[in-house]
């Protein structure tokens, strides 16, 4: 009667043991092909390129590599001896047009009080010397405005709060006006790009939650999605020299998954984690179910 039982035990625990594996090796099948997630997950942020307006020596750099900046602050200063030269002369040139117009304008004044005893052409060219003055007043004037627009950018500042690149400039380089001298990552910027492949694109909509594993920390760090891209390239269609498709040929019994950008925002970050533009993470979509009971 016994070994009934104990082969009745033996077969029981088979199926159960069977039953389990099976349902590990689903769980599993349906985790790594179905559920949304992915190693190739990338730290992203907006690098903004610092250039020069204007041209010059540069005098004086104020920060070093890497080192963190705030707006506003200055990075680095242009010789400013120039610009404050040209500044004098715009305004040595604003006082000597304001007293030629105001002499025009005394004579202009003058010519119409005296009435019919001035004649009229050189009453018109009296008014017509005024304008004239006037003009060429508020030219002067306005380039007194660009020259100490000059002398205002020969100050350079950061536009961001965020972090140096690692070649700031040196004392005594030259510097041309719209050629990037050095570049800040925007501090306020940083969010992740995770590339999930186009058969995972059901399960993940705009403000789900995720969890993000940073490689090589062992801080968990948490976000949701702000946004799915609206396109990718088509690396299989060209245009050729009659402007027509050029589309490669397809082979029906291999069919790769193309991965798709998700943009995905930080919620909490914690305060030692360093935030390096660049960083690889395994991003990993919270199922509305798992979130819900939280």
């Amino acid at each position: 009667m016994k070994k009934p039982i104990l082969t009745l035990g033996r077969v029981v625990l088979t199926l159960l043991v069977v039953t389990l594996a099976a349902v590990v090796v689903w769980r599993m099948v349906m985790y790594y092909m179905y559920a949304p997630w992915t190693r190739d997950g990338h730290i992203r942020a907006d690098i903004v390129q610092i250039a020069p307006d204007v041209s010059g020596l540069i005098q004086k750099v104020e920060v070093t590599d890497n080192q963190p900046v705030h707006k506003g602050q200055v990075l680095f200063t242009i010789d400013q001896d120039r610009f404050r030269l040209a500044l004098r002369q715009a305004q040595a040139t604003v006082a000597e047009r304001q007293e030629t117009w105001e002499q025009a304008r005394r004579e202009n004044k003058r010519n119409r009080g005296l009435g019919n005893l001035v004649a009229r052409e050189q009453l018109e060219e009296s008014q017509s010397r005024e304008a004239r003055a006037l003009s060429a007043l508020g030219e002067s004037k306005v380039a007194v405005d660009a020259a100490q627009l000059n002398l205002d950018r020969s100050v350079i500042r950061s536009p961001v709060d965020g972090y140096l690149n690692d070649r700031a400039p040196r004392d005594h380089e030259f510097v041309t006006a719209g050629r990037p001298v050095l570049s800040v990552v925007d501090a306020a910027s940083f969010h992740i790009d995770g590339y999930f492949e186009e058969t995972k694109l059901d399960g993940i909509h705009v403000g789900q939650g995720v969890d993000i594993r940073v490689i090589g920390d062992n801080a968990r760090l948490t976000g949701h999605v702000v946004s799915i891209v609206a396109g990718i390239e088509d690396r299989d269609r060209s245009s050729g020299s009659n402007l027509l498709p050029n589309v490669n040929p397809a082979f029906s019994w291999v069919r790769l998954a193309q991965r798709i950008p998700v943009r995905i925002a930080f919620d909490d970050v914690p305060a030692d984690f360093r935030m390096i533009a660049g960083r690889t993470a395994t991003v990993s979509i919270i199922d509305d179910t798992q979130e819900g009971t939280r």
